[in-house]
């Protein structure tokens, strides 16, 4: 890439809505301004992609023999000391300007073992600044089953009264990695919308980690969103992926559920091994591009990269 292309802006501020980074700060020492080798979310990769908000979740990982909510707490604190060490990063709330400098960050928690059964552990991790938190990983907790696995069973009682608190306080419903029967539940008794931070078109690739028409629908009713994932293994059942991939399932779950329900959820740092020209923030004006030459108006294109998850987590801030 010349320098002059590098330099200019993208046409689209773009929102992700999943990334891992936080576990890598504290098992891998990620940096956002020193990064590691293997390391895909990094502050200057941010800013070429035109990324003004991020979500940022905090990953409970059981094959630790640390306790759920001290690994959660743990990576609250990772997430706070990047925000004191980067001032380019600055929490969402309603005062914020996309059209400024800074980039937005959102703290989220993927996996419902992290409140231990708890239900204040909810409202004590929203007062923490949490605004959103899927109710598994890829193993059945006390809340819920995983689409892995291909468990056909819903929510647990604990679960269903989880999805009320979370709904009470503020804290947003994720339905990625969730199992079908679950995600039924889930959109029958929440008072607020959800939506699913990276969960691709099971229309396109038959994978439970992905959702189907019905699902994407409802969640878009509803006034959720879906995030996009770019994990190779759920946009296509050939050995790797493209963007072209991707934007083969952001066009399903737009022609599904509307232009207002697509996003980004990237997953970054949470995976292995990466699309060409994806591996960083960097490459996100290329699905930009790439929408644009399907003939999506530049609103709409604008609405998938960036409107869409803003104005849905905005509600939660």
């Amino acid at each position: 890439m010349n320098e002059a292309k590098r330099n200019e802006a993208p046409l689209f501020p773009a929102a992700d809505a999943h990334c891992d980074f936080l576990y890598g700060m504290i098992h891998s020492g990620y940096d956002l301004r020193r990064p590691t080798k293997r390391q895909a979310i990094r502050l200057d990769k941010l800013k070429e992609g035109g990324v003004k908000l991020q979500l940022f979740a905090a990953w409970v990982d059981m094959q630790l023999d640390v306790n759920p909510l001290n690994q959660v707490t743990g990576m609250i604190d990772a997430y706070y000391r990047m925000l004191a060490a980067n001032g380019e990063l600055t929490p969402l709330t309603k005062e914020f300007d996309p059209e400024g400098d800074r980039i937005a960050a959102v703290l989220t928690v993927e996996g419902g073992e992290a409140i231990e059964a708890s239900l204040h552990n909810i409202a004590i991790l929203h007062r923490l600044g949490v605004r959103a938190m899927t109710l598994t990983w890829n193993d059945e907790n006390r809340l819920a089953y995983p689409a892995k696995g291909g468990s056909r069973r819903g929510l647990t009682r604990l679960g269903k009264e989880a999805v009320r608190e979370m709904c009470r306080v503020g804290v947003a419903v994720d339905l990625a990695h969730l199992n079908d029967a679950g995600i039924d539940d889930v959109l029958s008794i929440a008072s607020r919308p959800v939506f699913a931070s990276h969960s691709n078109s099971r229309f396109i690739c038959d994978n439970p980690r992905c959702l189907t028409d019905e699902q994407i629908e409802a969640v878009s009713k509803q006034g959720g969103v879906v995030g996009v994932n770019f994990f190779s293994k759920q946009l296509t059942e050939r050995r790797s992926a493209t963007i072209t991939d991707v934007v083969r399932h952001i066009d399903r779950v737009a022609s599904v559920g509307g232009t207002k329900a697509a996003a980004i959820g990237s997953d970054f740092d949470g995976m292995g091994t990466y699309i060409d020209g994806l591996d960083s923030s960097a490459g996100l004006p290329t699905i930009a591009n790439e929408l644009l030459k399907l003939n999506y108006s530049e609103e709409d294109v604008r609405r998938i990269m960036f409107d869409n998850l803003y104005n849905y987590i905005l509600r939660f801030c």
